[in-house]
């Protein structure tokens, strides 16, 4: 990247500056518009380079200590992060250094400091990719380390770091054959049966697109609708539907499904996806708590949550959280699997799913849920699906999956799911 990337640049600095300083979300920000003042080579640089800092930020901070006396304003700071990135990702140290040393120079408050970025980064570039190499895998921040420590043990957090760090390939959902949608795209069909992708540029342009073979989809996420088994002519709720994945599977399957959610745009989207694979849904605009159609065979529920299980691809999140939130999303939770068990018929079954590491978000909830509803039953057995190691199986029935699963296959996003069954 040479001088004329500039404008990619600062916008990489605008967005690290308002996850790390304001708390906001890259999503969010893109869907702002801090992008569409870009041409589109530009905007697909800026969000990368933005990423690639975030996913190694505490590594770019542990090559800084050295030559940093004191830490210096965001402002600053947030670009010698950025200047770190990209000279030790073997970018040119002249375009680079001159870069960041006119970003920080552009603010009044911080102009004082050019010749500090400039020698900084200078030293930097001494270290290069070598030196960047020789660093541990950047550690999660310590108010969200802790609990998950606390959790899963020591040796686990770092092997979903390391999941972390490395980023996610692309996984899709077949609506028919997955073999062939592997065997078309390049990819290669997982124990659960999702398709991997690797190294994807534009996912528009792969096959199958335009035709409506697949859509994108974590295999985690994948897994809470086949935990249903056989669905053909079911009546089935997805209670939480947006982006609509879980909906487009239900419907493939051969469901009567009807897909909730508060937020007409959300909804809009859940429509578009549909009619680009080609299937139907009901689509239902409304707060799932005025929601009140009861006898489904199924709901599903994939309750708002921390999505702290999401950090490969979202690594912004532990940036721009800390946690203050959370326990307001983990009694909605709570609320929400009430309100769900009313609107199935006796015998029904919910799958409660949230993509969180937090025990509070999964495993607890469940045992909570046992403990609130007289004859309410966790179905374990229906775990026993292919793809599912049993040691991925908790002890009240459910089913725990982390980044540092399938650790040689590229990992799966954090989920927690369980199938609880009202009495007949």
């Amino acid at each position: 990247m040479t001088q004329t990337g500039l404008p990619a640049r600062r916008t990489a600095h605008h967005l690290l500056m308002q996850i790390t300083t304001e708390g906001r979300l890259m999503a969010e920000l893109i869907a702002g518009g801090a992008l569409a003042h870009l041409e589109n080579d530009d905007r697909a640089r800026a969000q990368r380079l933005a990423t690639e800092a975030l996913r190694g930020l505490d590594r770019a901070d542990r090559m800084l200590k050295p030559y940093l006396k004191k830490t210096p304003p965001d402002h600053v700071m947030n670009a010698l992060r950025l200047g770190v990135i990209e000279l030790c990702n073997g970018e040119a140290a002249h375009g680079v250094v001159n870069a960041y040393v006119e970003i920080v120079a552009r603010n009044k408050r911080t102009q004082s400091m050019k010749g500090l970025t400039n020698a900084v980064l200078r030293k930097i570039a001494d270290e290069g990719p070598a030196g960047w190499a020789k660093r541990a895998v950047p550690l999660t921040p310590g108010w969200l380390r802790q609990p998950l420590v606390a959790a899963w043990g020591r040796d686990a957090v770092t092997g979903m770091e390391a999941a972390h760090f490395a980023g996610a390939p692309l996984d899709l959902t077949a609506k028919g054959n997955a073999e062939a949608v592997a065997a078309a795209v390049g990819g290669t069909v997982l124990p659960t049966g999702s398709v991997r992708v690797p190294n994807v540029g534009q996912v528009s342009s792969l096959a199958g697109y335009a035709s409506g073979d697949w859509w994108v989809q974590d295999a985690a996420a994948a897994m809470p609708v086949k935990l249903l088994g056989d669905v053909k002519g079911l009546r089935v709720l997805d209670l939480c539907a947006a982006p609509g994945g879980k909906t487009m599977q239900l419907a493939a399957l051969g469901a009567d499904v009807t897909a909730l959610d508060i937020s007409d745009k959300r909804m809009a989207r859940v429509s578009e996806n549909l009619a680009r694979v080609g299937l139907t849904a009901s689509c239902v605009i409304s707060d799932a708590f005025e929601f009140s159609d009861s006898g489904f065979d199924a709901v599903l529920l994939d309750a708002p949550c921390s999505a702290t299980g999401t950090i490969r691809r979202h690594p912004d999140l532990p940036y721009a959280k800390d946690g203050s939130e959370f326990g307001a999303l983990i009694d909605q939770q709570e609320t929400l699997i009430d309100h769900a068990l009313t609107l199935l018929k006796p015998g029904g079954r919910l799958v409660f799913c949230t993509c969180s590491l937090l025990p509070d978000e999964g495993e607890v909830q469940a045992e909570e849920a046992l403990a609130r509803h007289e004859g309410l039953t966790i179905d374990a057995d229906a775990l026993r699906i292919e793809g599912i190691d049993p040691d991925w199986i908790t002890a009240e029935g459910g089913l725990r999956l982390r980044p540092d699963f399938w650790a040689d296959r590229g990992g799966m996003d954090g989920f927690y799911m369980a199938v609880m069954r009202k009495p007949a």
